[in-house]
């Protein structure tokens, strides 16, 4: 009886591999700065520096603007209170997602708003979306614009659960 050996034979390299790896988890995207909660810039190979604002979430604003005006008139809640609260989000964000740090941009059926930024969903290097991560903590609301709404039921499950947990917006911020 003969013996039949198989060999394979692997040309991707560790570098093909790791691409590869990277583009199932979206577009690579090199942080520059945090703008506010939901909103951030980085660099894409191709496109060079980029806005982004994440799809689907919205944190109290940081600064004053005509946002600002029409949230103090939806919520109740004064400037300072929101702008306090916007700080918080933002300084949150930025734990998350440091200047220098990757991230990988998801995109949705529209993939730039009125203002030119990017819209996308965030994908963090330990596999969390900062979307969600956002709305878990307290940090945002649900903010959904049609037609992206891929994650909606994510989205609106979790932000229940920080409703319930008092979490951030919805307790003692």
């Amino acid at each position: 009886m003969g013996l039949i050996i198989i060999t394979f034979s692997c040309t991707s390299t560790k570098a093909e591999y790791s691409k590869q790896r990277e583009s199932q988890r979206g577009e690579l995207c090199i942080v520059e700065k945090v703008i506010d909660g939901d909103t951030f810039e980085c660099y894409l190979e191709n496109s060079g520096s980029v806005k982004v604002r994440l799809i689907g979430v919205d944190t109290p604003e940081s600064g004053y603007n005509k946002k600002l005006e029409r949230d103090v008139q939806r919520s109740g809640k004064d400037v300072e209170e929101i702008i306090r609260m916007g700080k918080k989000a933002k300084e949150f964000t930025q734990t998350l997602i440091p200047k220098n740090s990757k991230v990988y941009l998801e995109f949705d059926v529209q993939k730039v708003d009125r203002y030119g930024r990017l819209l996308a969903y965030v994908w963090l290097e330990d596999r969390r979306m900062l979307n969600k991560v956002l709305l878990e903590e307290g940090y945002a609301q649900v903010y959904t614009i049609p037609p992206n709404v891929k994650y909606e039921k994510e989205f609106l499950e979790a932000q229940r659960k920080a409703r319930q947990r008092m979490k951030g917006l919805w307790g003692e911020f």
